[in-house]
């Protein structure tokens, strides 16, 4: 893997046929990606129940091929569901990527939990959650795969501090942090943003394992939109100086960017954490 690198959710390049896919990735020079299969493959069925050892050696090696890692498979199903086939569907997903991360080449499953679709029930719906942890945890630990909490807005894990406190109820070794400064931001976070980045490394440093580059731009009515990494107001600085001093050379994959932003944004986050090491 290049040093300082820069990776891609694979789906940003459109979805199709795997080859192609993995042929594009390695045109736009990025060394490795994040893979949500259904998103990002049209030409393989990928459904809960399809996925084998075979199709995930066959397409972990059109990657390959091309020079390019899977480094995370995503798989952003919600765990909080109420609903018990729902539930189940979701749980049973997310265990059969673990089963088949590592012949993809993957090491990491990432995703956000999921939020309480109903907020009368939100002890419900964290029950929910801790009960598919448990099952997941399990599946990981069996088949030496580390599954990637990602905190994210409107989700029952939503700050440093409820995923902390996740890690804290799952220690396992195969529970690690996807960490997405941006997705830490409402509007009084991101007013602070300085103390809630280091409160995140402080927190959760020693558990990350991947991490996310989008941006975020405040406008004129107080809302937060995001943008591709380097053309909004997130203190980078700041975040690749502590990315680099807790886990250097670690994954980043942009998020938030069209194909005509993938070179600069690329760009920023390579020269950031070249700058950030350097000091």
């Amino acid at each position: 893997m290049e040093a300082m690198s820069a990776g891609i959710l694979a789906h940003l390049l459109g979805r199709q046929p795997y080859k192609e896919l993995a042929a594009k990735t390695a045109a736009f020079g990025f060394p490795y990606v994040q893979l949500a299969l259904s998103k990002a493959i049209s030409d393989a069925d990928c459904a809960l129940g399809k996925l084998s050892p075979g199709l995930a050696q066959e397409v972990g090696g059109a990657f390959e091929k091309h020079g390019v890692r899977i480094a995370v498979l995503g798989c952003y199903a919600s765990l909080t569901e109420l609903d018990d086939e729902t539930y189940r569907h979701n749980v049973d997903r997310f265990k059969e990527h673990l089963r088949c991360a590592r012949h993809f080449g993957a090491p990491i499953v990432g995703t956000e939990v999921g939020g309480a679709t109903d907020p009368d029930r939100r002890s419900k719906h964290a029950e929910r959650l801790d009960r598919a942890l448990e099952e997941l945890v399990e599946e990981a630990e069996r088949w030496g795969v580390t599954i990637g909490l990602e905190a994210a807005q409107r989700h029952l894990i939503d700050s440093s501090e409820t995923l902390a406190e996740t890690l804290e109820r799952f220690p396992s070794s195969c529970v690690g942090v996807v960490l997405d400064p941006c997705n830490l931001m409402n509007g009084p976070r991101f007013e602070e943003q300085e103390r809630t980045i280091r409160e995140a490394f402080r927190m959760l440093g020693p558990r990350i394992v991947s991490a996310h580059a989008k941006d975020l731009r405040r406008e004129a009515d107080g809302t937060l939109t995001e943008t591709a990494a380097g053309s909004g107001e997130l203190n980078y600085p700041l975040f690749f100086e502590l990315l680099e001093k807790y886990k250097p050379h670690g994954y980043v994959t942009l998020e938030a960017v069209g194909e005509s932003q993938m070179a600069e944004a690329a760009r920023f986050v390579r020269e950031g954490r070249v700058a950030a090491r350097n000091r």
